[in-house]
């Protein structure tokens, strides 16, 4: 038992299972020079194994912005049953592409085509490494996004952005968006709208359910002037948004996802990241499995243990 934390231990969770995580497995992208690294974790055990495709963000570390970051994340979804697949992203600072590439500096396409690379890859995975073969339910497949990585996995689900057509894969079949940009337009300040034109994010195409999940401290001044329900922009314009988790004090880091002890955890916090970590793994349970009551039961515990950490709204 984690001795940090206090209310959010009674959020309900599956048995811990042995994890296994295998890194680097290497893939070739169509048209680049640069392969495509990434690790994936698991348990020991079992068969017909969910998968999640994480997609990290672009914070300031050199490696936690890689295959190798969000061990906070990665590692519990794994021990509760999940296969969780991390690529290194053509904007991380390890193994990423040159700023002077065309898609720089956010690599928006290039994210969403090498998620679509280990998408269409799975069955070689699985051939090419034994301890995979044949375990991977490829029928049950979600993503999870933080940040910039919320933009990728927003637009795998629908999301669609000026000048870039869309690039929904329906074999994503549920998704979880953490700490998501909101509106572009008149809401960024003009720096940004300068330099970043492609964030004016068109949620209401966004068709596969999801949870969105912000920090109500997530102040975002580089890009905007509005407060933090900037980030709540995803669930209140996308109609497949059915679930809000807002982290009371929680800023971009909610709760220190990104990695133990670093810098990107601008809000470390025991309970917030255990809330984060067990809301999460519980929506994609049910989000995936259609008789599974976690979410249910997971927002019933919140809701009586640790209302003053965290609460959930519903469209419903």
């Amino acid at each position: 038992m984690n001795n940090l934390v206090t209310e959010s231990k009674n959020i309900p969770e599956s048995n811990r299972q042995l994890t296994l995580s295998i890194s680097p497995i290497t893939l070739t992208v169509e048209g680049r020079e640069t392969p495509l690294e990434l690790r994936i974790t698991l348990p020991v055990s079992g068969d017909n194994i969910p998968i999640i495709l994480l997609s990290h963000g672009h914070g300031p570390s050199s490696y936690l912005p890689s295959k190798d970051g969000y061990a906070p994340l990665v590692n519990y979804y794994a021990e509760q049953g999940f296969a969780v697949i991390q690529p290194t992203h053509a904007s991380s600072r390890v193994g990423g592409l040159d700023n002077t590439h065309p898609d720089a500096p956010l690599f928006l396409n290039e994210r969403v085509i090498e998620m679509k690379t280990i998408l269409d890859n799975l069955a070689q995975i699985e051939r090419d490494i034994v301890s995979l073969s044949g375990r991977l339910d490829k029928e049950r497949i979600a993503i999870v996004g933080h940040s910039a990585g919320a933009m990728t996995a927003a637009m795998l689900m629908g999301m669609t952005l000026p000048h870039i057509r869309s690039v929904f894969d329906q074999r994503i079949k549920a998704g979880v968006l953490l700490a998501a940009v909101g509106k572009g337009g008149d809401d960024l300040i003009e720096s940004a709208r300068e330099r970043f034109p492609e964030i004016n994010p068109d949620y209401s195409s966004m068709t596969t359910k999801n949870l969105v999940v912000y920090g109500d401290q997530d102040l975002s001044p580089h890009f905007t002037t509005r407060g933090a329900d900037w980030h709540t922009d995803s669930y209140h314009m996308s109609p497949a948004s059915d679930f809000l988790l807002t982290l009371i004090g929680g800023k971009h880091g909610l709760g220190g996802i990104a990695g133990y002890d670093a810098k990107e955890t601008d809000d470390e916090d025991p309970d917030r990241l255990a809330i984060t970590q067990k809301m999460t793994s519980a929506y994609l349970k049910s989000a995936l499995y259609e008789d599974d009551n976690a979410w249910e039961q997971a927002c019933e515990a919140l809701k009586a243990f640790a209302s003053k950490h965290a609460y959930v709204e519903s469209k419903n």
